[in-house]
């Protein structure tokens, strides 16, 4: 794994280690291993004197609001909320700045990450659960002046067709200039001649206005598999709080759902609606709100190209197959659009 540098993004330098050893003061490193789970920021298991910790190298998000974000933690603990608070430094901050990267340090939390469909209709069921208390929890910090109070109303961006398809253009040159290419250019090339069908195809299907439905509140962002830890059959972590923030409650459980249940190219509809039955048992979210989000989703993922903005504009690489799955799921979701609208809303 690389970065758009070419530098091998596994590796912690000798002297950034030795620094970050000092800089929490957990003594010598006795092991060190690369957790391939994450995304965009870069993690490691620490073995140390000690202890056994998760380090993690932040690429993706400002480091004040990170610094924002983990000092909610604590107080979402003491609301119920299974997650575990950071380590400060030696100098009492939660992150270590070292030659330009931010480094935290967490306890480690034992327990495996479990995809949607390997979860039983109980677990999805709470899971649900789980998400509506966390939503609720967050809500409490916000009351207690932990969080910053909410706006009295947000704005989502429906992407215009014309803007999605100048988009696909620009993409489509990237891979031509490939020539040949590999594997990958091959998919990109295919896929970006298929999205500009769907999109002259369902475009009357685009969203109605930027004021999306249902109330909204603080939060996690990016609540999935690779950031939930189970042991015995229970949820005994959140973890990577880096996207924290204000949203429509219906996106962040449509979202959830999404990723969850939506697997090798079709959703998981039964799953999916036990989620969503899981946490209107705790938050009682109207139905036109669910399918408004669910709808704002799939047109999002039918108008976005981020994984090729990764791999065109930046060379990185690690989300390749992230695209080729989301694309699948993406013309399965368009066909069955109705079903899963019903299944997202509580109605199948």
């Amino acid at each position: 794994m690389t970065d758009a540098n070419g530098a091998d993004r596994t590796r912690i330098p000798a002297d950034d280690l030795a620094e970050l050893i000092t800089a929490f003061d957990v003594g010598e490193v006795l092991d060190r291993q690369h957790l391939a789970d994450g995304l965009m920021n870069v993690n490691w298991r620490l073995d140390t004197r000690a202890g056994r910790f998760a380090l993690k190298r932040v690429t993706d998000v400002p480091l004040d609001r990170l610094r924002r974000n983990l000092a909610v933690l604590p107080f979402l603990a003491s609301y119920g909320v299974p997650t575990c608070a950071p380590l400060s430094t030696v100098h009492g901050d939660v992150i270590a700045e070292v030659r330009g990267s931010g480094y935290c340090l967490f306890p480690w939390s034992t327990g495996e990450h479990v995809r949607g469909t390997d979860l039983s209709l109980a677990q999805t069921f709470e899971l649900g659960t789980h998400l509506a208390q966390l939503h609720t929890a967050l809500g409490r910090a916000a009351d207690d002046a932990v969080l910053p109070n909410l706006p009295a109303s947000i704005t989502a961006e429906v992407t215009e067709p014309r803007r999605a398809i100048q988009k696909a253009d620009r993409l489509a040159g990237a891979v031509a200039v490939r020539g040949a290419g590999d594997a990958f250019d091959a998919s990109a090339r295919a896929a970006l001649e298929e999205r500009q069908l769907l999109l002259d195809k369902h475009a009357h299907l685009r969203p109605e206005g930027d004021a999306p439905a249902g109330p909204h509140g603080w939060t996690h962002g990016d609540f999935q598999y690779r950031n939930l830890l189970w042991a015995d059959g229970e949820l005994v972590a959140v973890l990577d709080w880096d996207r924290l923030g204000v949203r429509p409650y219906a996106e962040e459980v449509v979202r959830t759902a999404q990723v969850q249940f939506g697997v090798e190219g079709v959703f998981d509809l039964e799953r999916a609606s036990a989620f969503v039955a899981g946490y209107r048992s705790v938050i009682p979210l109207e139905a036109a709100a669910l399918v408004d989000g669910a709808r704002r989703l799939w047109w999002k993922r039918m108008t976005d190209f981020w994984q090729l903005e990764f791999h065109y504009d930046r060379d990185d690489r690690s989300c390749d197959d992230l695209f080729i799955a989301d694309e699948a799921l993406l013309h399965w979701w368009t066909e069955w659009l109705d079903e899963v609208e019903r299944a997202l809303s509580g109605a199948a």
